[in-house]
């Protein structure tokens, strides 16, 4: 998602009455499956838009067994950057492990970007860790992502399979992030805060996979959620420290097709969110 991430949904527990009229809980299911469709009117991937600034739709679905693994995909349409010459989509493979200690939740896997019928060299690995814990009415979340070197953040085209060594200086990346939640007592608004720092091999890679195409930059975001049952409205202002000179180098593929403008430029964000 090129990371939005899933999160497994919380065990659902059946009610029943008893001929005795007493009430039990049954025990929670060993493996839950839960999922999102959403509408945005962008996808930006730490910062940058990977739909040429235009709409996105958007999916997952993740399998979560008692023991904290899960597995799941995600996928997006994609225009402009993003393509990578196949069929403007993205479709993400995730595997990871998460729990509880105390009051602190760790959330530890590795995510497979892959872009179906797209030039070889372009799926990407990157491992990710995130702590989150409670400080007041406010979650905070911190994350590492970290890419190792692969043939798809390389200087050169090299095998069409990450990891695996080929004819190219192979790149890694690393993403650092932070993330504040906040209710909003008695309303049904949260509002939310990301950090983020990239840290990769600068350009296009070879067929524009680069994670960090200026090297390194910053992005961030505000916005609020509005939720009401399984559907969350939410606005966000996205923006990164990536300067007209500094993405020069990569035009045109670091602007808009339609009008050259950047794709790493402040925007607004508006998303409609079904969670099943």
């Amino acid at each position: 998602m090129r990371f939005s991430k899933l999160i497994p949904a919380a065990f659902l527990a059946t009610v029943f009455a008893t001929p005795a009229m007493a009430q039990e809980t049954a025990p929670p299911e060993p493996i839950t499956v839960s999922g999102s469709a959403s509408v945005a009117s962008d996808y930006r991937f730490r910062g940058v838009s990977q739909t040429d600034k235009n709409v996105a739709v958007q999916g997952g679905i993740t399998i979560a067994h008692e023991s904290g693994l899960y597995i799941g995909t995600w996928g997006s349409n994609l225009a402009g950057w993003g393509t990578f010459g196949g069929a403007n989509l993205e479709l993400d493979l995730i595997a990871g492990y998460k729990h509880t200690f105390d009051t602190a939740t760790v959330d530890a896997g590795v995510t497979w970007y892959t872009y179906p019928g797209g030039f070889d060299e372009t799926d990407v690995v990157e491992f990710y860790g995130k702590l989150s814990g409670t400080a007041g009415p406010a979650t905070l979340t911190a994350g590492v992502f970290y890419a190792p070197k692969q043939t798809s953040l390389s200087y050169a085209l090299a095998s069409a399979t990450p990891l695996v060594a080929g004819n190219g200086r192979k790149e890694d990346n690393i993403y650092l992030s932070g993330d504040a939640a906040a209710g909003v007592p008695n309303t049904p608004v949260t509002l939310k805060a990301h950090i983020g720092y990239s840290d990769g091999n600068p350009g296009l890679g070879p067929n524009g996979t680069s994670l960090a195409p200026t090297g390194k930059y910053w992005d961030w975001s505000l916005g609020a959620d509005f939720t009401y049952k399984n559907l969350t409205l939410g606005v966000a202002y996205v923006d990164t420290d990536i300067s007209e000179s500094e993405s020069a180098y990569l035009t045109p593929n670091f602007s808009k097709t339609t009008n050259g403008s950047p794709i790493a430029a402040s925007t607004g964000l508006v998303s409609l969110t079904a969670a099943f």
